[in-house]
C-alpha cells in the first residue's frame, strides 16, 4: 500500500511540473484537536465526546495553481497536513484541496476540504476508544468556520473526518474537532 501511495504522489509531481512552479506556500497552521470527538461522519446528533483533547495538528496550505482546471473548480488551495495523537492513538497525514468561502463582506469564512489520508491506526482488532480502519488509505474531508484576525493571521474551528467509504471492512472512521491558528505569507 505504501509503495502505491508513494508511486502515485511521485507520478503527480512528475506529471505537472508547470503547475508545481505556480504553487507557493500561502499559510501555515497549527492547533489542538479533540481525538475521536464524534462517532459518525456528519456531526448531526449528540454523539460528541470532548474528553480526549490530545491531538496536535499542523498543515501547510499553498496558493491555488494558475491553471484552468483549478479555476473551473473554484480555485482551491492544495493542503498537506498531519494530525498527531499525544496519547499513542491513531495519527494521520493528509493531502487535500481546500476551498475557502468568504462570508459576505466580513472577516469570516467557511471552508471545505476533500482529499486522501493515511493512518497508522489498527486495521482491525482495536478496542475503544481506538478505531478499526479496515485499510490504511482513507478519504479525508474537513469543514470549518474561521476568521481573518488580521492580514496575516487566521483562526479556524475545524472538523475533520477520515473513512475508507466502505472500500475495506471494517470502516469505523475517525472524526476530530479542534481550533487552528494560521499565519499567512
Amino acid at each position: 500500500m505504501r509503495k502505491s501511495v508513494i508511486a502515485a504522489l511521485g507520478a503527480l509531481m512528475i506529471a505537472s511540473p508547470v503547475a508545481a512552479q505556480d504553487i507557493a506556500l500561502d499559510e501555515l497552521r497549527a492547533g489542538v484537536f479533540y481525538h475521536s470527538a464524534y462517532s459518525g461522519f456528519l456531526p448531526t446528533g449528540d454523539n460528541w465526546d470532548f474528553t480526549r483533547l490530545e491531538n496536535v495538528k499542523f498543515s501547510a496550505l499553498f496558493t491555488s495553481p494558475d491553471i484552468e482546471a483549478f479555476r473551473w473548480i473554484g480555485s482551491p488551495r492544495p493542503e498537506i497536513g498531519a494530525t498527531l495523537n499525544l496519547k499513542g492513538r491513531e495519527n494521520l497525514i493528509h493531502a487535500n484541496l481546500n476551498w475557502q468561502i468568504p462570508v459576505f463582506d466580513t472577516p469570516l469564512y467557511l471552508e471545505l476540504g476533500f482529499g486522501a489520508a493515511i493512518t497508522d491506526g489498527a486495521l482491525s482488532g482495536a478496542t475503544r476508544p481506538a478505531r478499526n480502519f479496515g485499510c490504511s488509505f482513507n478519504f479525508y474531508d474537513a469543514a470549518g468556520i474561521g476568521a481573518n484576525v488580521s492580514d496575516n493571521v487566521t483562526v479556524t474551528l475545524r472538523y475533520e473526518h477520515i473513512s475508507n467509504l466502505e472500500l475495506c471492512s471494517p470502516n469505523e472512521g475517525l472524526s476530530n474537532l479542534g481550533l487552528m491558528v494560521g499565519v499567512k505569507f
